[in-house]
């Protein structure tokens, strides 16, 4: 039987995206440049199981799943990544315990995976019994969960093998994630290619290095491109209106406006120059870089801001997941 998975968002989003999040589940700054390195980040997905799996407990589910990938080191939630971890149940006894009150008394099989979708290939698992008790099904499964414990060894070896086959995988297909994010680029398909450079963690060492290297160059070409294209706009919007709507309809142009791009000069000429004819009528500001806070890693939130945008874009609402086994 094929599972139909679907993804559950079980994180919110932060100023700074994906590297806030994976920031903040290690407890690091995100004002701090080493801290804005991208470790491993693994979605977390709840299939559908075979057995009726109660949806009261998906949340649950969802949260262990992410405290044992942040007791180990990597950060899970729900943006889009090639890497993911999930969890399976087998059904092995289910009995009713007479009353009062009457109880459920479940016995399962639950096996965890660390996979990669695209390959289809599975990185890690492992399968483990738990037992729970409880006045409906729902209670049962999360009794049942509870006595998962994410600091286990057994969940740390699962983890480890897990991480050290994908800080692997980049490092083996480092040129060709390169190659293909410069040849991304060449096609004006500059979010996509920031996506891709954006997914090496920093543990990958050289390799997240030279993706860095490269999204900083992508990145340029994507905000100067950007730039030009709402600069154009917003002269045209303001042209054809002097007034209140023209000035509003400038502004969303010009809010699209990263400030380290070449035309953000100019974006700030026309800005003023509509400020000065609509007065206080118009209540707006550029894009702008945080006072105190380091630009480089401003620029680095940035091009990660710009990389998840894209996954999110991307991101299915459903796949098929039969050629995952216990």
């Amino acid at each position: 039987m094929k599972n139909i998975i679907k993804w559950v968002a079980v994180l919110t989003g932060f100023f700074f995206s994906l590297s806030a999040l994976s920031a903040q589940n290690l407890n690091q700054s995100p004002t701090n440049v080493k801290s804005l390195g991208q470790g491993i980040v693994l979605t977390v997905i709840i299939p559908q199981q075979q057995d009726p799996f109660p949806q009261g407990a998906n949340t649950y589910l969802s949260n262990k799943l992410i405290q044992a990938a942040v007791a180990n080191g990597v950060a899970a939630g729900p943006d889009f990544s090639r890497f993911f971890i999930t969890a399976q149940f087998a059904m092995l006894s289910k009995d009713i315990v007479a009353g009062p009150p009457q109880q459920i008394a479940l016995n399962m099989e639950v096996t965890l995976y660390i996979a990669d979708y695209f390959d289809q290939k599975i990185y890690s698992s492992v399968t483990m019994n738990v037992k729970g008790v409880g006045t409906n099904e729902t209670k049962c499964f999360i009794n049942a969960l509870k006595s998962i414990n994410v600091n286990s060894p057994v969940l740390a070896q699962f983890m480890d093998e897990g991480k050290t086959k994908i800080i692997n995988y980049y490092k083996s297909q480092c040129a060709n994630i390169i190659k293909r994010a410069n040849s991304l680029a060449a096609q004006k398909k500059y979010e996509e290619a920031i996506y891709v450079l954006t997914s090496v963690p920093d543990a990958c060492g050289e390799c997240y290095d030279l993706a860095l290297a490269s999204t900083a160059t992508i990145y340029q070409q994507y905000v100067d491109r950007l730039c030009d294209i709402n600069f154009a706009k917003a002269q045209a919007a303001w042209a054809a209106e002097q007034n209140s709507a023209g000035a509003a309809s400038a502004g969303n142009y010009l809010s699209q406006i990263y400030p380290d791009a070449k035309c953000y000069a100019a974006g700030q000429d026309l800005y003023r120059e509509i400020k000065n004819k609509v007065l206080d009528d118009w209540k707006f500001e550029m894009k702008k870089w945080q006072d105190g806070v380091d630009l480089e890693s401003q620029r680095i939130a940035a091009m990660r801001d710009v990389g998840v945008a894209f996954g999110k874009g991307q991101q299915p609402t459903t796949y098929v997941l039969g050629w995952l086994r216990p």
